[in-house]
């Protein structure tokens, strides 16, 4: 346990506060995150290993490098590749027909300084500051899992007399070779 207890722990997630604690979920406020993001047609678990690879390239040095403005002209310039560090969670949810997948991206970039995907399909996106209400559990990455969970979510939110709006995000917090019982996963529902 220890050695992915240390991994877990390297990985860099999202800052966000507790807002209220319920027996089933938490409500969370976060600020404003940037992720790198793709949106491919269904079935989920296609979109998600398809999306999953192509983000992975992009963090894992498919990119033009960082984008700095140089301080003096004529300079030329050509980037170079940069791998950027991964964080957590990996993020997947329904979007107009194609489920959107998503990469958070660490603190140390902005939009200005994140590497330049070369996959045309990525898009960099700035997340504005959300309120979530959020149900974490453990257990492998099946549908049944999921909508187990997510249907114990609305009925708890139903239960606190909260509504969400729009559609839910997954969000995986570890790697596939990490043990179903120690997997950390949690569902999103945006409150308004």
């Amino acid at each position: 346990m220890g050695l992915f207890a240390t991994m877990a722990n390297a990985i860099e997630e999202p800052e966000y506060r507790v807002l209220q604690r319920y027996a089933g979920f938490e409500v969370r406020e976060y600020p404003p995150y940037l992720v790198a993001e793709v949106r491919l047609p269904g079935p989920p678990n296609r979109a998600g290993n398809q999306g999953f690879r192509i983000l992975a390239a992009y963090i894992f040095g498919k990119n033009r490098g960082e984008r700095r403005i140089a301080m003096a002209a004529p300079v030329t310039q050509v980037p170079v590749s940069t791998k950027i560090p991964m964080a957590a969670p990996v993020m997947q949810s329904e979007a107009q027909g194609e489920y959107l997948i998503q990469f958070t991206i660490p603190r140390e970039y902005t939009l200005a300084t994140v590497p330049e995907p070369t996959d045309p399909r990525i898009r960099l996106e700035q997340m504005p500051a959300t309120r979530y209400a959020v149900i974490r559990y453990s257990g492998t990455w099946t549908d049944r899992n999921y909508r187990q969970h997510l249907d114990a979510l609305r009925r708890d939110l139903l239960a606190a007399g909260l509504k969400s709006v729009g559609k839910p995000i997954y969000a995986r917090y570890n790697a596939p070779f990490v043990p179903w019982f120690m997997r950390r996963n949690e569902i999103w529902l945006k409150l308004p």
